[in-house]
């Protein structure tokens, strides 16, 4: 079974995480070298679920996939991956997927006496200052970027 598409626009594509599957990876855990190859990687017998790694919370977890650059400089790109928690609060700092007038969008959150900033990691992109006048909702918090290369 496919994971379910929920939700597409131009900034984020919404799909569910499907959990009940296991797919155990091999796992180098003494770490990659960026220098010099290790003899060790021949020996590789530790496995991974990322299902089990990437998820905390099975049920209010979901998959989004980035559509533009407004966050580049925090290393978040056009087509990546996210892994967002549903259940965690929101915290100032944080990375969050927000609904703001009917459109999704990834941005850090600023929350302080009763304001709330959605600040982009792209100088092309301004902050955008929540109001009363906004139908906004802090949907889930980032918790993973998964990247294509």
């Amino acid at each position: 079974m496919a994971a379910l598409k929920l939700h597409t626009s131009s900034t984020m594509d919404i799909y569910s995480a499907l959990t009940e599957t296991e797919l155990e990876l091999p796992l180098v855990s003494e770490g990659i070298s960026a220098g010099f190859p290790s003899p060790a990687l021949d020996f590789v017998d530790l496995t991974i679920d990322l299902n089990k790694h990437l998820i905390k919370h099975p049920s209010s977890t979901f998959y989004g996939r980035v559509k533009g650059q407004s966050m580049k400089d925090e290393g978040i790109n056009d087509g990546d991956l996210l892994v967002i928690d549903k259940s965690l609060d929101p915290i100032d700092g944080k990375i969050a997927v927000c609904y703001i007038d009917g459109e999704f969008t990834i941005k850090r959150i600023t929350l302080a006496k009763n304001m709330c900033w959605l600040m982009p990691a792209n100088e092309n992109y301004k902050p955008i200052k929540v109001t009363s006048d906004n139908d906004f909702l802090i949907w889930g918090i980032v918790t993973h970027v998964i990247k294509s290369f």
